[in-house]
């Protein structure tokens, strides 16, 4: 939304509301801006879950880890999770074949994981939600 309509909308001149966005982005509130891509229009129609359970809970391990997985483009969100599975991969792909290959290639490779698990996403009913405010 432009600053103008975020003025309109909270009913602020141009310039207090200017002020307020930025004193909300130097303090971290807003840590950035971002386009939402539609990945079907990409040829990324292929969507899957992989949990990921490691070998062991070594810091050098999960460091290793964490700088591989965002190594991989096509991991989308990587989630370090209380209790077992240790991490929650939104990996996509053009198709099976290709997570496959990705799969074999490049998320078994990672390093310190001893267990991979993953179900297909058959269908995304929220994304892009704005946080509660």
């Amino acid at each position: 939304m432009s600053l103008t309509d975020l003025a309109d909308r909270v009913q602020l001149s141009l310039s207090p509301c200017h002020r307020r966005v930025r004193a909300l982005e130097q303090s971290g509130a807003i840590d950035g801006y971002r386009a939402q891509v539609n990945l079907n229009a990409l040829g990324l129609t292929f969507e899957s879950l992989v949990f990921v359970t490691m070998q062991d809970a070594q810091r050098s391990t999960l460091d290793a880890f964490e700088a591989a997985v965002e190594a991989v483009p096509n991991i989308l969100q990587a989630q370090r999770l209380f209790g077992n599975p240790d991490y929650l991969l939104r990996v996509v792909a053009a198709d099976l074949p290709a997570f496959q290959r990705l799969y074999d290639e490049q998320i078994a490779a990672l390093p310190g994981v001893l267990k991979l698990s993953s179900t297909l996403v058959m269908k995304t009913v929220v994304d892009h939600r704005p946080a509660p405010l």
